[in-house]
């Protein structure tokens, strides 16, 4: 079992890995390592252990293998969230059935990602569900008769830039094209490029459509402010 790294450097998001075989341990740590702004806190073979792992790394997010014993796995994510409800987990899954994945969103998790993701998806799936967004693998079809509460996911046909998530982030607090570019400190007409990229991505109609899509997508209990906006006034 590998030893929690104490602290992190401000800014950077704290990653605890959570899988069986050591071989998908190096696997993560690598994929993660990738992502500027993650660093990995632990990467221990106790998959079942999550809350004392967890008490111990001290973790923002939390990327958990999701295979063969899914509901001893799904119970320990209830745990985790309720013991630790601001660590964001994101779950590796073999499973692309619907029910599977409605299943995983209702116990906690807020990335369900195939095994064979990318390294830039999943990067960017844990900084999503960090910041409150709920992600699903865009490889998973969801039909109209999934059954279930309901999926507040958030599908990308590709995943965001850095920059093109903190525009998106601008765009949910209402904010103008000049305000934006002021704030992030990039011109006008890059931020138009931007906000294009960002609606081709959401497969959004336009800036008060993909204001929607996120709105839809935060969590219940967010507390990130965006929810008193009015999608029509930006």
């Amino acid at each position: 079992m590998s030893t929690p790294v104490p602290s992190a450097p401000r800014g950077v998001t704290r990653v605890l890995l959570l899988a069986d075989a050591p071989v998908l341990r190096r696997g993560l740590t690598g994929m993660v390592d990738e992502t500027a702004g993650l660093q990995v806190v632990g990467a221990p073979g106790e998959l079942r252990r999550a809350v004392p792992l967890a008490d111990a790394a001290r973790p923002d997010a939390v990327v958990i293998e999701l295979g063969a014993g899914r509901a001893a796995t799904l119970s320990a994510v209830r745990d985790l969230r309720r013991r630790h409800p601001q660590v964001a987990v994101v779950a590796l899954a073999t499973s692309d059935e619907p029910g599977v994945v409605n299943e995983a969103l209702a116990a906690g998790v807020r990335g369900y990602l195939l095994m064979n993701t990318s390294p830039t998806m999943l990067g960017w799936a844990v900084l999503a569900a960090r910041a409150g967004r709920t992600v699903v693998d865009p490889q998973i079809r969801r039909g109209e008769a999934d059954a279930g509460p309901v999926s507040r996911e958030l599908v990308l046909e590709a995943p965001l830039t850095r920059r093109e998530s903190d525009v998106l982030d601008e765009l949910v607090q209402g904010q103008t094209n000049r305000v934006i570019g002021k704030n992030l400190f990039i011109s006008e007409d890059t931020v138009k490029s931007h906000v294009k990229a960002i609606l081709r991505k959401l497969g959004a109609r336009d800036r008060a459509h993909a204001v929607s899509l996120v709105l839809s997508a935060r969590a219940p209990g967010c507390t990130c402010g965006a929810h008193s906006l009015d999608p029509a006034g930006g």
